[in-house]
């Protein structure tokens, strides 16, 4: 290296060390405290200024809450809402002290020794604000007070500053019992109440003073989540959490010995009465505003957003089409009805779903006799079987899957299966051999033909072809909620549970060739402060247009000669099929034209909706099958709701076939002339009598056909579903076995 080199490297390493030098006299430990206090100084100068700047305001003007609206879809005014609220100011004096406790212990144990304010808790708060996530943040029952009294309940900065600098003027102006007054007084409960009095009456039908500490520690619980909460309309989830924050609220009272160890071993949870519908929710009103409210609950608009007032809802409901199905329910089924002098007449629940297979949108719903009368929709209940609606599914999946029989053979609508009655099914580890309709057997029967009688044993074979778990898969991409679905072959039977609603996008999906459709009925949500709009269903493709399209083939002859003739028509193009689950408990059609899908059902609902009971000898008339009330509804309604003249017809590409194999020999069972009558969900075990193994050999004898009886008797029956219990969830009653057993 040259003296020139030497010189420029020595230049460099000047310039380096000076740079070095200089971020380190800039970044001294000194300099970083000094900015870092400087901060903190600054900030407490800003918080100081809000301080003297926030003056505590003026309670809400509670009296300018506005009515909600919810409108047909052509504008027209379905109901008002909301017009007032349901809040009495009671003294903390009469409010039992350990009902007091109860609330403290669950919103903030520490509120009799804080200052009214949780800097940690609001810090998250503005963070989670910031980054989008809403409301989320804790506070302490102070700020809530401060939030529900003075303030909004906007998730904003702003907002959340204000609660924070009134809340702690708050603490120094007023009492802890004024502030826990207040703050019991203002809260929402959900079911309209606003305060404890009117939560009191809501929940248990008496005064506040007359709460005990069970009840107490339910609506101080009732506070986090209202309408998630709510016994009467909770999910499983919700009524888990629910129960599990009343246990955490108990447990804090013995923390802060408010409640000893032994009172609180003597405590049960308080079960809520029913809600009672609010005025004007008459008649198929209330089932469509509590649908719509549903709806918005998902979309992200609470119950305490909608208690607020001020919102106009536009329903998907088609008023026309609305007036059509409850003319159609009346005609057909209520005016044939005695429900005060006949024990099964007064029994007997009709619920559907109607929707547009295009959009999803629910054009028509009928939840009930009347709202009033009866507050528990049966357009949306998902605690009955939807029984033999669910075979076409099964049909979808051996489709979608291409799946063969036991030789080999592709099926399709002419593949031929063995009829028999109580014929075990072969190819599953599980055994299983269902009953026919009567018990009749069919010998050799095509596809097309054992959709059109609702051939039981079929369709158990067919499930097994394709396999529980597959079938299961193809259903729930089809809109079937996994709700006591089991992978064992008598799902084939419709074992699990479904609503009419669920249903109808099911049907849906396979009216619009296979594309998923989801039933909503929310257009809009308009409001002065805000607007929803309501998020737009995936359109994927659940099944190929192919599987669908041959779906629907299979189902116009049900219609056209099978167990679904009461709804054939010149009128229109349909699809359809009958259902009806063991004993009789729910009757179902589900059907279809090109440009409207509806499901209509019945259900036998005993002791106040605790229990499903028979439908069987409804308005005298023996078996109610799907065959008969539903579907005379559903050609009556589908017949209004298109105006009554020619409606469109399918459009069918690729209609699958199937593979059919040489005739079978001539067998002595009887021909496979379509039943007019379809067969109720059979139970489980291999015949009428129970027995401990299904019969080895078929009642009749079985002809050699593409899936042969098994050589070997199964050696257990199948454990079917377990039966439903007092709510409609899934009990755990050792050895129910669901649908063989009441």
């Amino acid at each position: 290296m040259g003296r020139a080199d030497a010189r420029r490297a020595q230049a460099q390493e000047s310039r380096r060390a000076a740079k070095s030098g200089g971020i380190r006299r800039l970044f001294t430990w000194k300099k970083l405290l000094g900015t870092f206090f400087g901060i903190v100084l600054l900030g407490m100068g800003a918080f100081g200024a809000l301080y003297l700047y926030v003056d505590v305001p003026a309670a809400n003007a509670m009296a300018e809450r506005q009515s909600n609206v919810y409108k047909y879809s052509d504008g027209t005014v379905l109901a008002r809402t909301g017009k007032g609220v349901n809040r009495q100011i009671v003294d903390l004096d009469e409010v039992p002290k350990k009902v007091q406790h109860a609330f403290v212990a669950a919103e903030n144990k520490t509120f009799y020794k804080d200052q009214g304010v949780d800097l940690k808790g609001t810090t998250r708060g503005v963070l989670n604000t910031l980054s989008g996530k809403g409301k989320q943040g804790g506070s302490t029952i102070t700020q809530q007070y401060v939030k529900n009294y003075y303030l909004t309940q906007a998730p904003t900065v702003s907002r959340k500053l204000q609660e924070l600098v009134i809340s702690l003027k708050i603490d120094q102006q007023m009492s802890k019992d004024e502030i826990l007054a207040g703050y019991i007084n203002t809260a929402y409960y959900g079911r309209g109440a606003s305060g404890i009095q009117a939560a009191a009456q809501a929940y248990y039908g008496i005064d506040a003073k007359d709460l005990n500490v069970s009840q107490g520690a339910y609506l101080a619980s009732l506070l986090q989540a209202p309408s998630q909460y709510d016994w009467a309309t909770a999910t499983d989830t919700g009524k888990k959490l629910v129960k599990e924050r009343w246990a955490y609220t108990l447990r804090n009272m013995v923390e802060m010995d408010w409640l000893t160890e032994a009172e609180k071993a003597k405590l049960k949870f308080a079960h809520p009465q029913k809600p009672k519908p609010a005025a004007g929710m008459e008649g198929q009103t209330g089932y469509l505003v509590e649908a719509a409210n549903r709806e918005l609950e998902k979309q992200g608009v609470s119950e305490q957003d909608r208690d607020a007032g001020g919102w106009t809802f536009t329903l998907t409901i088609d008023k026309k089409r609305q007036q059509a199905l409850e003319k159609a329910v009346d005609d057909q089924l209520e005016s044939k009805l005695d429900r005060e002098g006949n024990e099964v007449d007064s029994t007997v629940q009709a619920g559907a779903t109607s929707v547009d297979p295009k959009t999803g949108k629910v054009v028509a719903l009928y939840g009930g006799e009347d709202y009033v009368k009866h507050y528990f929709s049966n357009a949306t209940r998902q605690d009955y079987q939807p029984a033999s609606t669910f075979k076409p599914l099964v049909l979808a999946a051996a489709l979608e899957n291409e799946s063969t029989t036991q030789d080999g053979s592709l099926i399709g609508l002419n593949t031929i299966y063995d009829g028999t009655s109580k014929r075990p099914v072969v190819g599953s580890d599980t055994p299983f051999s269902p009953q026919n309709q009567d018990d009749r057997s069919y010998g050799p029967i095509s596809v097309q033909k054992a959709m059109n009688s609702s051939v039981n044993s079929v369709f158990a074979q067919m499930i097994v072809d394709v396999t529980p778990a597959k079938a299961k898969e193809t259903a729930l991409a089809l809109g079937v909620p996994d709700k006591n679905f089991p992978e064992r072959p008598a799902v084939t039977l419709g074992t699990m549970n479904a609503s009419t609603w669920d249903m109808a996008g099911v049907y849906a999906t396979l009216d619009n060739h296979g594309q998923k459709v989801t039933p909503h009925i929310l257009q809009s949500a308009e409001h002065r402060d805000r607007t929803v709009n309501p998020e737009k269903p995936k359109r994927e493709q659940a099944i190929s247009r192919a599987s669908a399209d041959t779906v629907t083939k299979a189902l116009t002859g049900v219609v056209d000669a099978g167990s679904g003739g009461a709804a054939n028509s010149p009128a229109y193009d349909a699809a359809a099929k009958t259902g009806t689950s063991e004993n009789n408990k729910s009757a179902w059609f589900a059907g279809y034209t090109p440009e409207l899908t509806t499901v209509v059902a019945l259900f036998g609902e005993g002791d106040g909706g605790r229990k499903q009971v028979s439908l069987t000898g409804t308005a005298n008339s023996g078996r109610a099958s799907g065959s008969g009330f539903p579907a005379r509804i559903w050609a009556d309604y589908t017949l209004g709701a298109l105006g009554g003249g020619p409606g469109k017809t399918f459009d069918l590409q690729d209609v699958e076939r199937g593979e059919v194999p040489a005739p079978p020999t001539p067998s002595d069972t009887p021909s496979e002339e379509p039943s007019e009558s379809e067969e109720p969900t059979p139970s489980d075990t291999p015949s009428q009598t129970p027995s401990e193994t299904p019969s080895e050999t078929p009642t009749t004898p079985a002809p050699p056909t593409i899936s042969p009886p098994a050589t070997t008797p199964p050696t257990s029956p199948e454990i079917p579903p377990l039966p439903g219990d007092d709510d409609g969830q899934p009990g755990e009653r050792p050895g129910g076995n669901g649908a063989a057993q009441q």
